[in-house]
Parts: structure tokens; sequence; C-alpha cells
């Protein structure tokens, strides 16, 4: 089996994340754990973008199953 066709694991990091208990942590850590979320963030976003990219210029090229294209 491909590494990319396994299940995805249940609860996901963002999911623990959200739950997790803030009490604990400091002001400098609170500002830490934001700024790491954030560059997940733009990382995820870069990321969407460039599969977005990446499906339009299929759908030029091959054109979109949504378009009709090959119906007779």
């Amino acid at each position: 089996m491909e590494p990319d066709d396994r299940p995805r694991p249940k609860g996901d990091a963002a999911s623990q994340l959200a739950g997790e208990l803030l009490d604990t942590y400091s002001q400098d850590e609170l500002a830490r754990r934001i700024a790491m979320l954030e560059a997940e963030i733009d990382r995820v976003a870069a990321h969407r973008d460039k599969k977005a990219a990446h499906m339009r210029a299929a759908a030029s090229l091959f054109g979109s199953p949504s378009s009709g294209a090959g119906a007779q």
C-alpha cells in the first residue's frame, strides 16, 4: 500500500491542540505557540494554493470533468 493510500488517523493534530488546556503556559510560551501556529497556517495555505494552481493547470490542459469535455 502506498503511503498516501493509508487511512488518515482520526483526531488530527489541530483537534488535539484545540482541546489542550493553556492555563499552565506563560505569556512568552503562548506568544511562541501563536507564532508557530501562524507559521503552520501559512505553510498549509501555501500548499493549498499550490494544489489549486496545479488543478487549474490540469483543467486548462485536459478540461475539467464538469466542463463537458468528452461529452457527445
